[in-house]
């Protein structure tokens, strides 16, 4: 009988470097299965692959699934104006889903028994990867060493990576940040920011973005075109998903756009710092949400801000194979019918400016809106729609003034 499998969501970084030496020490009889799965993350995958392989890896599957992850999650959050607790854009979140779905496409192939992950017992992936991963196959059985191993902190993940002769590429317990990197951000955790009380050392921190002292003292301009909620072209230029992105964070990058350090409410029921850096999905939602301003009617975008907050909600909290979640992108696909046109945006270190906007399906009309006086609204009509609105209020305070004067009759006059 031949060795049973385990698929390990590999990246080469600190935590999933040393799950194959101790794979292999605590459990015997497994054949190590790499999967890689490339979201857009700045590695050298022909490095990784090494890496995995000279670890103990039998095999590794790089899954390049790049232009996927912005089409099918990141588009999907952002047609939703998605920002958990109304400023995170999700990234490590939206890249979750994919990775469970192609390390289950591996295990099947490989016919594999197991999944491992170097998620941590504290962290939200561990929750979002395992639901995922039961969504679509819940026979497939799960190890996760940080929930069943000694090594109590990254520094003594060092130490056992350093004990195993394995690369660490850099980390050392000075530079002991956790990163999570992909096309859409990358977040900064750990080290010196688990202390609240400090002012986080951007200098040493960003990989993706300028701070706003190193960006640019000239403006820029980017216009941006949607289809049906959908960018699909950049100054004219039509790019598919990867490349609008990738476009938009080497723009948004330079200017000093999407940086943001928040105090998040984990899923698994504590507080946590983190450092993100978002620059061109941060533009991509501010242009998205000026265009729906523009086309969408009053109560349909208000309705439409409520499920946003709980589209992010689901995402963050690893429900994207939910059926909840379906049937908010079917509300949310039929309101982006009308999500078409063009915006443009000044960038300008740090900041986001709107710099004017066109659609065929505009509810705003100038000879209405204006003060000018225009064929379409007769200012006189007010009056009477005035009275109408106000009537219960003008009721309300007709009952406090019978009851001031204790008076029987209430006498109600409603002349203008």
């Amino acid at each position: 009988m031949g060795k049973e499998k385990v698929v390990l969501a590999y990246s080469g970084g600190l935590d999933t470097s040393i799950i194959i030496p101790w794979l292999k020490e605590n459990y015997n009889n497994l054949d190590i299965i790499a999967c890689c799965v490339n979201v857009g993350q700045e590695d050298d995958m022909e490095f990784v692959k090494n890496k995995a392989l000279s670890s103990g890896a039998s095999k590794v599957y790089i899954e390049n699934v790049v232009n996927e992850f912005v089409e099918e999650y990141v588009y999907k959050g952002i047609k939703a104006n998605a920002a958990y607790e109304g400023k995170y854009l999700l990234g490590t979140a939206y890249a979750r889903p994919l990775i469970s779905k192609k390390l289950v496409e591996v295990a099947h192939k490989e016919g594999a028994k197991y999944i491992a992950h170097g998620c941590t017992g504290k962290g939200n992936d561990q929750v979002r990867i395992e639901t995922g991963i039961a969504a679509i196959d819940p026979t497939i059985e799960i190890i996760a060493p940080w929930r069943i191993w000694d090594i109590k902190s990254r520094e003594e993940a060092i130490d056992y990576a350093q004990a195993k002769n394995i690369d660490l590429n850099g980390i050392t317990k000075e530079k002991i940040y956790s990163r999570d990197q992909n096309l859409l951000h990358i977040s900064h955790e750990g080290g010196m920011l688990e202390n609240p009380a400090n002012e986080p050392d951007f200098e040493e921190l960003l990989l993706m973005t300028n701070t706003v002292e190193k960006a640019p003292d000239l403006a820029e301009y980017v216009e941006i075109e949607f289809e049906k909620g959908i960018p699909v072209k950049l100054n004219n230029k039509k790019l598919n998903g990867e490349n609008m992105l990738r476009a938009l964070n080497k723009i948004g990058g330079t200017h000093g756009i999407g940086i943001l350090d928040l105090l998040e409410n984990r899923l698994v029921g504590m507080k946590s710092r983190g450092i993100y850096e978002t620059p061109g999905g941060t533009i991509l939602l501010e242009a998205h949400k000026y265009l729906e301003s523009f086309v969408l009617e009053k109560e349909e975008s208000h309705f439409k801000d409520l499920v946003g907050q709980k589209y992010a909600d689901l995402v963050y909290n690893g429900m994207w194979f939910s059926g909840f979640k379906n049937a908010l992108d079917a509300f949310i696909d039929s309101t982006q019918e009308k999500v078409s046109g063009k915006v443009k945006l000044k960038l300008y270190k740090g900041t986001i400016k709107f710099a004017g906007m066109t659609s065929e399906n505009a509810l705003y009309n100038e000879s209405v809106s204006s003060f000018c006086t225009g064929e379409l609204y007769d200012q006189k009509d007010a009056s009477g729609f005035i009275h109408l609105y106000s009537l219960p209020y003008k009721i309300q305070a007709f009952n406090k003034m019978s009851k001031k004067h204790k008076s029987s009759e209430v006498i109600y006059s409603f002349k203008e």
